[in-house]
């Protein structure tokens, strides 16, 4: 069989950002005042190469963090590579994150001839493709209203609806479907079918494991910048969960990063850098009297290690350490679990659950462990805990961290709302 057009080529692609504790530093060190490295490396991408061939649809996966919009930026341009090549032989359409290519403060149809015309089509092109993008965006009277006013829904709406009617031969999008609700998402994956039948090709990240399982044709993992695999969408997604238990062994990066934590600065945004990495929220908010303190926290998976990511369907552990400060009648320990948009989703308490009714006596420290079935939707949620109590019918706050660890939840399988009622279906001829 004959081997299909090379359209997207790359090869040993990096990207490396200068990570700075302070700005002083930054200009200490670009004003060359200083003898010493101000700043610490972040590889963004370390070494990736990568083939795509017209007609293929190919899916990238991998934890947060893992490269995977920078790899996209890169290749459409948003982003310039620090080394490595990048060959595209084709016209791009893409859907980056929301907001990209749009005037906040012009209406919905203005928008899509400022897109249209960044692209390379005429005025005269655009009016030919106008009705087809308002009939798949499917806004009503709101494309003419100021985009700054539309949802985040029909943000993606007129978006992927403008994306995919400028007829491009290469399509990229970056995770923006799984802000649509589950009927339009449904409506972008039939349009993905036809492109593929009309030999375009695709080139989509996304959380949605059944989504890369179904439509794509391979499947990339990238982990910690470094491509650490490629091959059918099973293989790749068995190869996630391998990396979300700490289970994949890292392949050995090729270049060496200097080692700069002997500056005492310099160490300290390594070690903020590395509890963002563990999911830990630098900006959450703490309050309370502290005499009972959340002194240390983790989510670890059901083998016990330390994670940010949980599989729905599988069991999963949120454990805090607290120490007692003063003599407490009865405190109440608790958990609960936002979403993106900060809607509470769900929560409990020792108090809910009687699993502590004592006092607790000054000094102690207690380990406090909720184990807990993951049947949340994929996508991402904060966690926040809590320390409180009643004194003489009065409620007290001892200790509360809101927002305190972001989690993923990576699914294969998802359903209308926040939770999976797991339901069991039979379809049968009668």
């Amino acid at each position: 069989m004959e081997e299909r057009e090379l359209v997207i080529h790359v090869e040993g692609l990096s990207k490396v950002y200068k990570l700075y504790n302070r700005n002083r530093d930054r200009l200490l060190e670009s004003l060359g005042l200083t003898k010493k490295p101000r700043s610490m490396q972040h590889y963004a991408l370390r070494d990736v190469d990568l083939d795509i061939r017209r007609g293929e649809c190919v899916g990238i996966i991998g934890t947060n963090g893992s490269g995977k919009s920078t790899i996209l930026k890169i290749i459409t341009g948003v982003l310039h590579e620090t080394s490595g090549t990048v060959q595209v032989n084709g016209r791009i359409s893409a859907l980056l994150e929301l907001g990209a290519g749009f005037n906040m403060e012009y209406n919905g149809i203005e928008n899509v001839y400022l897109n249209g015309t960044m692209i390379g089509f005429s005025e005269k092109e655009i009016d030919e493709k106008l009705q087809d993008i308002l009939d798949f965006a499917d806004i009503g009277d709101y494309v003419y209203q100021p985009v700054k006013t539309y949802s985040s829904g029909m943000f993606v709406r007129l978006a992927f609806a403008v994306a995919i009617n400028i007829d491009p031969e290469i399509l990229i999008v970056d995770e923006a479907l799984s802000v649509g609700d589950v009927f339009f998402q449904a409506k972008c994956y039939r349009k993905f079918e036809e492109f593929k039948k009309k030999g375009k090709t695709i080139l989509f990240v996304s959380h949605d494991l059944s989504a890369i399982s179904k439509y794509c044709d391979r499947a990339v993992l990238l982990n910690k910048g470094v491509k650490i695999g490629e091959g059918s969408p099973k293989e790749m997604i068995d190869a996630y969960k391998q990396v979300l238990v700490g289970q994949y062994e890292m392949p050995k990066a090729g270049e060496d990063v200097p080692d700069l934590t002997a500056d005492e600065d310099v160490r300290a945004a390594l070690e903020k850098r590395k509890r963002q990495q563990a999911g830990q929220n630098p900006e959450m908010l703490e309050y309370g009297s502290k005499e009972a303190e959340i002194v240390d926290y983790c989510l670890t998976d059901e083998n016990g290690l330390q994670t940010t990511a949980v599989l729905k369907g599988n069991r999963f552990t949120m454990r805090m350490r607290v120490k007692i400060h003063r003599d407490l009648e009865a405190p109440i320990f608790a958990l609960s679990i936002k979403n993106s948009k900060g809607v509470e989703i769900t929560g409990t308490n020792t108090m809910f659950e009687k699993a502590f009714l004592d006092g607790a006596a000054a000094g102690e420290e207690k380990e406090i462990t909720f184990t807990q079935k993951m049947r949340l939707q994929g996508g991402d949620y904060l966690i926040s805990l809590g320390v409180t109590g009643y004194e003489k019918d009065k409620f007290v706050v001892y200790h509360r961290l809101y927002d305190v660890l972001h989690i993923t939840v990576v699914s294969d399988k998802d359903t209308v709302g926040y939770f999976d009622m797991e339901s069991e279906v039979e379809v049968k001829n009668v």
